[in-house]
């Protein structure tokens, strides 16, 4: 089975190349990113191309000529880059995959990661979609990650392949890319001040396992996958030892820019999380062999806190600075 990965310069994208090169049916193995993988791959054929570059993308993905794509390639705002590049190498590098992919002939299945970001926070809708609920995203990342699931959608379904469309509560963990993460790890975590609604997340390895679940096996169409339990950012605050702050209306604004300021922007997907809530219900990922993730909510947050901090090194005494 030769598998491309896409986004495997990425935490997630590595991690998930890993896993694969541990199964014997994978007898080939590919990934393409902008960025080289974050660590050694024994057996992986690294192709450095930038999503963007749709032409060279596309041929390189030809090239390959997959049986299976594992799409990683979706790039969240503020994560590994700005909102306008992450959108603009999300919507190029997908459809560029696809017509890689499909024009190759052959392609047999596809593992798209998307995000429970696509059911939107509007008005009236549920505070715990499944799957079945129609999206109706209601932020930049949202529509993003909704553009990628139609475009796999189309394209897999005139080259007669399966889909499985994980959607992930925000991913967190040591070491990984994360807005969110980055935001609650700060001294002082801003919270809705008349609401604080709960949200879930999920651990990077409990993804990549999930991801590689539906990559090996017959995983086919939109899976929600979540930790189980929620906590509020409040709570979440607490956890970790910092200082909960009490936000309301124009606040926000004010929250942002000191977040920013502090290294960790807010975009829009994250603030909605904050101020309306993120969970979804899980059923479907539970019943898939491999798929439903091992860590809670609670317990990815204890990790992502218990991650020790960067210490700089006086390099002429060998002491921390």
């Amino acid at each position: 089975m030769r598998v491309l990965v896409t986004g495997v310069g990425g935490e997630l994208g590595t991690r998930v190349a890993r896993l694969l090169e541990d199964h014997a049916g994978v007898t080939e193995l590919a990934g393409i990113d902008v960025d080289p993988p974050r660590r050694r791959l024994r057996r992986t054929d690294f192709l450095r191309v930038d999503p963007v570059d749709r032409a060279a993308f596309t041929a390189a993905v030809a090239a390959v000529a997959p049986a299976v794509v594992v799409h990683l390639g979706v790039y969240e705002p503020s994560a590994r880059a700005e909102p306008g590049l992450a959108a603009a190498r999300t919507a190029v590098g997908t459809a560029a995959t696809m017509a890689g992919a499909t024009g190759a002939g052959g392609l047999r299945r596809v593992v798209l990661r998307s995000g429970v970001e696509v059911y939107g926070r509007g008005r009236g809708e549920p505070v715990a979609p499944h799957e079945g609920v129609p999206p109706r995203p209601t932020s930049r990342f949202g529509r993003s990650l909704r553009r990628a699931e139609l475009v796999v959608d189309d394209a897999a379904s005139r080259a007669g392949a399966t889909v499985a469309t994980l959607r992930f509560a925000p991913i967190v963990g040591p070491h990984f890319p994360s807005p969110l993460g980055r935001l609650l790890r700060l001294p002082a975590v801003p919270f809705a001040a008349l609401a604080d609604p709960p949200f879930a997340v999920v651990h990077q390895e409990d993804a990549a396992r999930a991801i590689v679940a539906a990559a090996l096996g017959d995983v086919a169409g939109v899976v929600n996958v979540a930790g189980a339990g929620a906590v509020t950012a409040s709570q979440a605050a607490r956890l970790g030892s910092r200082v909960p702050v009490p936000v309301l209306g124009p606040g926000w604004r004010v929250a942002g820019a000191v977040a920013e300021l502090a290294g960790a922007p807010v975009p829009d997907h994250v603030r909605e999380l904050l101020t309306r809530g993120r969970c979804v219900a899980t059923a479907r990922a539970a019943s898939l062999a491999g798929v439903a993730p091992e860590r809670s909510t609670p317990d990815v947050l204890r990790a992502l806190y218990d991650w020790a901090p960067v210490t700089p090194i006086d390099v002429a005494t060998g002491s921390a600075a």
